[in-house]
């Protein structure tokens, strides 16, 4: 996330906006000097790891983030200009 924090801020963003279901305070502080906003809904003490919060927490393949990224990309693509 840090990375990604870093590529865009690059880009000139107005805002940079981090929002995480679950996460460790002190994670969620550290950021706060990376990103514009954080929004952390749960800081459980003590944290032990985001796996534990969610029934599913299997990896996402490399084919999956590129699948969902070119979905993304085209339908900003989309919104931004229409077809005609």
């Amino acid at each position: 996330m840090r990375a990604t924090a870093m590529a865009l801020r690059q880009q000139q963003p107005a805002r940079i906006v981090v929002a995480v279901p679950v996460a460790s305070a002190q994670t969620c502080d550290e950021f706060r000097t990376e990103v514009d906003d954080i929004v952390c809904a749960v800081t459980p003490e003590p944290f032990r790891g985001v796996g534990q919060w969610y029934d599913d927490f299997s990896q996402t393949t490399d084919e999956e983030v590129h699948d969902l990224l070119a979905r993304a990309t085209r339908k900003t693509q989309e919104a931004v200009s229409p077809p005609q």
